[in-house]
Parts: C-alpha cells; sequence; structure tokens
C-alpha cells in the first residue's frame, strides 16, 4: 500500500481510537464507524492543506484505499 495510505489509515483510526491495524484498506469506513462529522473534521484538516475534496467526493467511495487516491 502507498505512504499517503498508510498515513491516512493512522490518521482515520485516531478519530475512530481504534489501532491502524484494525482498519482494513478496502474497508468501508462508514460500516466501520466514521460519520460524517468526522468526516468533515478530515476535510477541514486536508483544506488546511490545501487539498480540495467535499463530502460528496469520499462519500462515493469511502475507503482508505480510495480517498489515498484522492489525496495523491
Amino acid at each position: 500500500m502507498s505512504e499517503t495510505a498508510v498515513r491516512l489509515r493512522a490518521e482515520i483510526a485516531e478519530l475512530l481510537y481504534v489501532d491502524p491495524e484494525e482498519l482494513e484498506f478496502d474497508e468501508n469506513l462508514m460500516d466501520a464507524g466514521l460519520d460524517s462529522i468526522r468526516v468533515m473534521t478530515l476535510i477541514e484538516r486536508w483544506r488546511r492543506e490545501g487539498v480540495e475534496l467535499t463530502f460528496a467526493d469520499l462519500a462515493e467511495k469511502p475507503t482508505v484505499a480510495a480517498w489515498a487516491e484522492l489525496l495523491s
């Protein structure tokens, strides 16, 4: 898996209070407990870093692998 995906998985795991290894790269993050408030937290964090993504972009395919592709 890419460095971006590994970093992203760790970032999401922190929001979910789980170990990164508990999240599969192709697991549906909404099913894993990631709610819209936490997604918006990520979006705002990324916007401060210059990445423009919307909730709809992420909701289309809510997996670490898919989001890592959008962030690359």
